[in-house]
C-alpha cells in the first residue's frame, strides 16, 4: 500500500469511501456482511482511511462503517465524518448534531472533520450568524473532539480562494471533485493549484466520477488496453491522480470486493502515467464532454448588458450537459435571480465577442430550461432535513 504523510499521520493514499455501500437484495438494507468482508480485506492490504458523512445511506453509513470497524483497535485507523450544513433544516444544536455522529461511529474524537459540501450556495448558511456552524465546530476542535478540520467542496475556484484567503489557519485539508476528466470540466486543476497554495492537503472524491471512469466504452476502454491490456479502466483515473504529489487520500466509493481487490492492486505500488498515456486519457475526456469550449477568457462580458457572470454560468451549463445533478443546481442556487441564466435578453454581443465562436444566448436559454426542471437541491435538502429533526427527536 503506498502511504503519505500528512502532519506525522501515514495515511493509506487509499481511503474507503462509505457513500455507496450495496444494499442486500433480500431486505433492501445495506448489506453488512459484505461491507465486513470489503473492510478486512482492505485493512489487511493497509487502507487505513475511512471516510463517512451523516446524511450518507439514509444516516446509516456511520453506522455500518463502525460495525465494520469495530474489531480492530480504535488507534489502527482513522475515521473522517462530515458537518451537514447544507442539509439542515433550520439553525439547529450543531453541538447535539455533532456528538450523534460521535454516538453513531462509537468514538470520542474524529481524526479528520469536515464541514459538508461547500458551495457558492451552502457558503451563506456556513457563514451565518443565526447558524453559528463555524464557531461551535471549532469549539469541538478546541476541546480535542477533532483532531483535523477540513471541508469537502463543489463550488468554483473563485469561492475556493476567498475561502481560504478569509479562514487562513482555520482549515487543514480540502477534499475536492477530481479526475482526468473534471480536471477540466470543472477546474479541479485551478482548485488543486489554488489548495496547493495555500499550502493545505489536498483529498479527493469522485476519482472515477460516480463510476463513469470505471466503465468506459468500449472504444475508450481499448485505446487504455493497446497501452496494458491487463489493467481495469478504473486504475487509468488512479493512476492519474497518482502523479499530483499535493493529493495526501484518493476515496473510492467500493462496494463489491472485486473492486476492493483492483483498487489495491493498483495501490501497491507508485506507477506514475507518461505523458503518452496522460494525453490518451485527457483526449478520451475531451470525447465524453457534450457542452461548449468556453475559456473563461471573459471578453463575453464587457458588453453583457445584463452584466451577467457568463464563463460561471457556462461553467453550469457544461456541467449539466455531461450529467444532470443537483451539484450544477447549487451552484446556480448561489446567485442573485437577476443573475441567473433566464434574464439573458439574447442581445448576442457576447456571441459576437467570443473567440470560440460559441451561441452563448443559446447555451444560457437551455441551460435555463435545464436549471428549471432540475434536480433541485432543495429537494433533497428537504427529505435530509426531516432525517435530522427525527434523527435528533426535535419533532
Amino acid at each position: 500500500m503506498l502511504y503519505n504523510d500528512f502532519q506525522g499521520m501515514n495515511l493509506s493514499r487509499l481511503g474507503f469511501g462509505c457513500m455507496r455501500f450495496a444494499s442486500d437484495p433480500a431486505t433492501g438494507e445495506i448489506d453488512q456482511n459484505k461491507v465486513n468482508a470489503m473492510f478486512d480485506l482492505a485493512i489487511q492490504k493497509g487502507v487505513n482511511y475511512f471516510d463517512t458523512a451523516y446524511p450518507y445511506l439514509g444516516g446509516k453509513s456511520e453506522i455500518a462503517m463502525t460495525e465494520a470497524l469495530k474489531k480492530y483497535p480504535r488507534d489502527s485507523y482513522y475515521i473522517a465524518d462530515k458537518f451537514p450544513g447544507h442539509s439542515l433544516p433550520g439553525p439547529i444544536d450543531n453541538i447535539a448534531l455533532f456528538h450523534r455522529s460521535l454516538e453513531k461511529c462509537q468514538t470520542d474524537y474524529f481524526d479528520f472533520y469536515l464541514l459538508h459540501n461547500i458551495s457558492e450556495w451552502s457558503i451563506k448558511i456556513y457563514e451565518s450568524e443565526e447558524y453559528h456552524i463555524i464557531p461551535d465546530i471549532l469549539k469541538m476542535k478546541e476541546e480535542g473532539k477533532i483532531r483535523h478540520f477540513g471541508f469537502s467542496f463543489h463550488g468554483g475556484p473563485d469561492l475556493l480562494e476567498q475561502v481560504l484567503t478569509k479562514y487562513e489557519g482555520v482549515f487543514e485539508f480540502v477534499q475536492i471533485q477530481c479526475n482526468y476528466l473534471d480536471w477540466t470540466l470543472q477546474d479541479a486543476k485551478k482548485k488543486y493549484d489554488i489548495i496547493t497554495k495555500h499550502g493545505l492537503g489536498v483529498w479527493i472524491m469522485e476519482p472515477c466520477r460516480g463510476g463513469k471512469l470505471a466503465k468506459l466504452p468500449e472504444e475508450d476502454s481499448a485505446k487504455l488496453k493497446a497501452f496494458d491490456p491487463e489493467r481495469s479502466d478504473a486504475s487509468w483515473a488512479f493512476r492519474f491522480l497518482q502523479g499530483l504529489p499535493n493529493i495526501k487520500v484518493i476515496l473510492s466509493g467500493m462496494n463489491e470486493v472485486s473492486q476492493v481487490e483492483d483498487n489495491l492492486k493498483t495501490f501497491e505500488t507508485y506507477q506514475p502515467l507518461t505523458e503518452e498515456e496522460k494525453n490518451c486519457l485527457f483526449g478520451i475526456a475531451e470525447g465524453m464532454k457534450k457542452g461548449v469550449p468556453c475559456t473563461a477568457c471573459r471578453y463575453c462580458c464587457d458588453g453583457c448588458p445584463i452584466q451577467l457572470d457568463i464563463p460561471y454560468l457556462l461553467a453550469c451549463y457544461n456541467d449539466y450537459k455531461f450529467a444532470a445533478s443537483a451539484v450544477a443546481g447549487m451552484r446556480l442556487d448561489g446567485l442573485d435571480k437577476e443573475k441567473l441564466p433566464d434574464q439573458c435578453i439574447g442581445c448576442g454581443q457576447c456571441a459576437h465577442a467570443c473567440p470560440q465562436s460559441i451561441d452563448v444566448p443559446a447555451a444560457l436559454a437551455e441551460l435555463a430550461k435545464m436549471y428549471a426542471e432540475g434536480p433541485h437541491w432543495e429537494v433533497t435538502k428537504k427529505a435530509r432535513g426531516e432525517e435530522i429533526k427525527k434523527d435528533l427527536n426535535m419533532e
